[in-house]
């Protein structure tokens, strides 16, 4: 799954503070993949 698919459209309606706290955890789970991703590559730089 990338990030780009895990994408949310947040509504406008949707006020601020929880706005602020989807958008934080949505990067914090792109940071994740990131992080899993360089792992795997270190283990298997090949393919």
């Amino acid at each position: 799954m990338s990030g780009r698919s895990t994408r949310v459209q947040l509504p406008p309606s949707m006020d601020m503070p929880h706005r602020n706290m989807m958008l934080g955890i949505q990067q914090v789970v792109m940071l994740g993949e990131l992080a899993v991703n360089r792992v795997l590559d270190n283990l298997d730089p090949q393919g």
